[in-house]
């Protein structure tokens, strides 16, 4: 089953949003995240919608952070881009009559539910200031440059 990377992707471009002085265009952040504009500016629009991102159109235009990074977490994100699954296992359902599958889709199913609650709380702790604040500590740690990370943004 093939892993939705969407929340990974969407924080990688805020991040690097955060660190220009000016917007980003749908292309440049494409670039970084290697897919296609389409794909970001759909993405995009699910975070505009939330209030975490505006844009403008035309000369100079593009996408730009609307709200403070320490407002906003993971968990709120991860919303914003539609919430998708967080975990890619899921039980058989071959026989819902069999009395056997019943008592381990039951199980299993709470299983998941209680490790995605678990989940959904962390990232609900965690906010992109937080994640600069790492960022910047381990470009400093590299003695790397913005310029020499940005990936053409």
């Amino acid at each position: 089953m093939k892993r939705d990377s969407r929340l990974s992707g969407v924080l990688h471009c805020l991040l690097h949003m955060a660190e220009l002085d000016g917007p980003a265009t749908s292309e440049s952040l494409a670039a970084a995240m290697h897919t296609n504009p389409v794909v970001v500016r759909r993405l995009m629009a699910g975070l505009r919608d939330a209030g975490f991102v505006a844009s403008a159109k035309g000369h100079g235009g593009g996408w730009v952070l609307s709200c403070p990074l320490e407002h906003v977490t993971l968990r709120d994100i991860h919303e914003a881009v539609g919430s998708p699954d967080l975990l890619a296992v899921g039980h058989r359902e071959q026989n819902p009559t069999c009395l056997v599958e019943q008592a381990v889709n039951a199980a299993l199913e709470d299983a998941y539910r209680q490790a995605e609650e678990l989940l959904l709380a962390r990232l609900g702790t965690v906010t992109l200031s937080a994640l600069s604040k790492d960022f910047h500590r381990r470009m400093a740690s590299g003695h790397h440059s913005l310029e020499e990370i940005s990936h053409g943004i």
